[in-house]
Formats: C-alpha cells, structure tokens, sequence
C-alpha cells in the first residue's frame, strides 16, 4: 500500500499543501489558499488558510504524516490559555530596525555572533520582542509564550491543549535570535534582554523527531496523523531540493537568498551571513538581498517589454554590457546593509545607451549582487561546488546563461515545483518511514548550464558598486 505524506508550505503570502508518495515523492495532489497582505497577520488567518488548503488538496483521510515549513522569524505570542495576544510581526515588518541597532549596540557584533551565530537585523524574532517591550508593556505583561509561525499552526494541528506541547525544530529556532545552532541550546538571557522577562518558548526537535498527531479537527484534519516537527522556508527548500555539502541554493524571488548545506556552524560578526542551521542536522549559512526578481521586472517595465523579450536583448549583447554597469539598489540593500541607498547607472555612452545593453546590465547587476553573498558564504569556509537556482528569475534564459559565468561554478536548474512545501514532505516522510537518512527523492530532470568565467564582469561591477553610498 502506497503511504502518502503531506508538506505545506505557509509563506508570506500563501499557505501551499502537497501530497506526496512517502517512498518515491511522487506528487498525488495539492492545493493552496490565500494569506491577507501586510507585515502584520493575525495567526488565525494562517490557520483558516491551511484549513482551506488541505481541503483543496482532497484532506488527510488517506496520509499518515504531515510536516510545515513556513515564513522565518515571525512573532506569534500567545497567552497563558494559548489565545493570540496581538496580530503577528512577520519577517517584513521593520519597525524593529531601531529595537536591532539598539541590541546590537548593547553586546557588540562579535558577541551576538559567537552566542547565536548571527547578528540581528529587523526581521529577527529578538528585534521584534524588544520593539514589543518598549512600545506595548501591556502585551508583554499578557504573554506567556512565544512561537514561530509555523510552530502555532503544528500546534493548532495537534489540538493545541497546553503551551506546554509547543514544539519547533532547529531550522526555524536558530532564526529567533536566542537559540544557537552551534551549542543546540536556548539563550534565555537574550530573550530577557529583548522582552524583559522570560516566557515560554517551544520545545526544539530533531530533523527526524515527532512533534505529536495531529487531533480530529472539523474540516481540517483528522486524529492521528503524524506530525514532523517542521522548518523554516529556505531550509525546507533545500531540503526539498536535496542539497548537500556543495551545494548553494540561489534563490531569485522578490528578494534574493544565497545559502548552503553545511557541515559546520557560522558566526560572521559582519552580520552578512547569518548562521542558521538546516533541515537535516546541518547548518544553513545564508546572506539575504533585498533586490532580485524585480529587477528584471522593472527593467522590463522601462523598456516596454516582456521578460522573455527582456532575456532575449540581454543574450544580444555581450559579456560586460560594454562597460554598462547597473547597481541595482532599487529598494536599498540588506547586503552590503545599505537601507537607504539607491540604484546608480555607471558607463553610460552613444554605444551603450540601447535597450539591449540595459537588458544585460540589469541581468549582470542583479547576479554580481547575489555573487557577492557567494563570496561572504566562501570567506565563512563554504566549500561551493555547484549553485542550485530557483525562484521566479530562474526562468528566465538570459539568467540561466549569465550566472554560471559570473558565480564561476556549473549551475543546475531544478523543474518547477513548491520546494519548501517538498521539503516539509520529505521530512513527514522521514519521520513516518524512519532511518537514519531521509528517504532520496528524485526531484525530475534537472538542467545543467556552464560557461567561461567573466571575472571582468564582477570586477567592474564592484568598482561601481563601491560608489553607492547610504543615503542616510
């Protein structure tokens, strides 16, 4: 008899759910739901979503376990009989960029990095408990734990009957800002730091540990299905995607994410890389940008034309745009941390003033910015053999041609598909069929691009990249 599992993945914007043959991943069915817009969710709209969801992709009356990977770094708070004490900060929000440069400021860069392998930045969980400190006591004084997305909706799933019984894993814990991945151990003096007390936090799992059942819930679940202990988004994307030692993921969506398997904790006192641990029993160092996709969306826009036809100009032009060089600071920049920065031109000539040249700068720009937090993973020790490409810009041709010449490594396209929700699939399916390694899915035919190495390229690109100044 097949056994099936299911994997969700609750991001930002949507709660997404697929069923998937437990030995082979073979997709069955799926479905997905909505998540409201803003930077500030009510908890129970996710779990509305995923009610939704799980109903569009035919319930859990045939799948033995169920795994959640979903949105990093949100604060879910709860009260001491398990109620929502406000709406959630997520990831997005940054109104605790003040509450971060304030935390940093107290214990230094470097102490944050050797106690939990990465320096705070607005959208950690620790910047937000401090934000709540100082701007609603009365919240504080309401709550008794403290979760992360997808922690609430594993718990909801199980019945939700004490705050005892919350659970996360180590992928999402390490994004809190007081767990650290290097020791496997909470820091309950941060938490204090932040928040002013200490509160309950949820009980961190194995990769392959069981978070529970799930509990008969009326048009969501029914009793008794296994429950993995869950994942933050990118590690469950590179567990669906079945990276390994070697590999780094680069991920173009509307931000861009650099990040790697890793058999060894990172703690990069910059603040650029921050030092997460993985799905597998691993560590995840990953560099975050604030501009990918939609550079080539806005670049297309500009020029009146589609993303394909945008790809095809920038394949017509040639290596180094001619000396067009395209910085694309279009909403600031997380890495290097320049918020207030903006996009700059440089090179501009008769010859260089064409719609084809721009098309291959944008392209060009958009990569040797992700090609710099390659460079920050390989200063922390990564060892990079090969860049696994997704997101909505790995479509695009002229992307798939470009990169393997700026990053200087093959780089391998995987099929189409919910990585994040796959890799939360992988992992149910690790818990139910047990084993020392998770089972090794075939993730369909992947395609391998290479190219000579353009080191002109990045060279002029970081010379005018280093003109860029924080408009601060």
């Amino acid at each position: 008899m097949v056994a099936l599992v299911a994997g969700v993945d609750s991001s930002t914007q949507s709660c997404k759910v697929v069923i998937r043959d437990a030995r082979t991943g073979a997709l069955v069915r799926s479905g997905r739901a909505a998540h409201p817009d803003g930077t500030e969710v009510d908890p129970r709209a996710w779990w509305s979503a995923l009610g939704e969801a799980l109903r569009e992709a035919g319930g859990l009356d045939d799948v033995e376990g169920i795994s959640i990977g979903g949105q990093q770094h949100g604060m879910v708070c709860l009260d001491e009989g398990g109620e929502v004490v406000r709406p959630a900060l997520l990831w997005n929000d940054t109104r605790s960029a003040q509450a971060a440069d304030d935390l940093v400021r107290e214990l230094g860069a470097q102490a944050w990095a050797d106690g939990v392998g990465s320096v705070p930045v607005a959208s950690f969980t620790v910047t937000k408990l401090r934000w709540l400190a100082t701007h609603e006591p009365e919240s504080v004084a309401r709550t008794a734990a403290v979760c992360l997305p997808h922690d609430y909706l594993t718990w909801r799933l199980a019945g939700a009957s004490t705050l005892d019984t919350l659970a996360t894993d180590r992928s999402d814990a390490s994004g809190t800002g007081y767990w650290s991945p290097a020791t496997g151990a909470y820091r309950p003096d941060l938490l204090e730091r932040a928040l002013g007390r200490v509160v309950r936090v949820p009980t961190v799992l194995a990769p392959d540990a069981s978070a529970g059942v799930t509990a008969a819930l009326d048009g969501v679940t029914r009793s008794g299905v296994v429950l993995g202990p869950g994942a933050g988004d990118n590690a469950a994307a590179g567990f669906g995607l079945g990276a390994v030692e070697g590999d780094v993921v680069v991920s173009i969506g509307t931000s861009g994410t650099v990040f790697a398997c890793s058999a060894t904790p990172t703690a990069d006192p910059t603040g650029i890389v921050a030092g997460f641990a993985d799905a597998s029993g691993r560590f995840l160092p990953l560099v975050c940008t604030l501009n990918a996709a939609r550079v080539l969306d806005a670049t297309a826009g500009l020029l009146g034309v589609s993303l394909d036809s945008l790809a095809s100009l920038a394949l017509s032009a040639p290596a180094g745009a001619d000396g067009l060089v395209f910085v694309p600071y279009l909403e600031g920049e997380r890495t290097p941390n320049k918020p207030n920065a903006t996009g700059a031109l440089h090179g501009l000539r008769l010859s260089t003033m064409t719609p084809a040249h721009l098309a291959r700068a944008a392209v060009e720009g958009m990569l040797c910015a992700l090609a710099d937090g390659l460079d920050a993973l390989v200063a922390q020790g990564v060892a990079v053999r090969r860049v696994l490409l997704v997101g909505g810009g790995a479509r695009s041709a002229a992307v798939r041609a470009i990169a393997p010449a700026i990053f200087g490594v093959p780089v391998v396209v995987p099929p189409e598909g919910e990585s994040v929700a796959d890799g939360a699939a992988r992992q149910a399916a690790w818990v139910v069929l047990g084993g020392e390694e998770p089972p090794q899915w075939t993730v369909g035919e992947t395609r391998t691009f290479e190219a000579d190495p353009t080191p002109h390229v990045r060279e002029a690109y970081a010379a005018a990249r280093d003109l860029v100044t924080d408009r601060r």
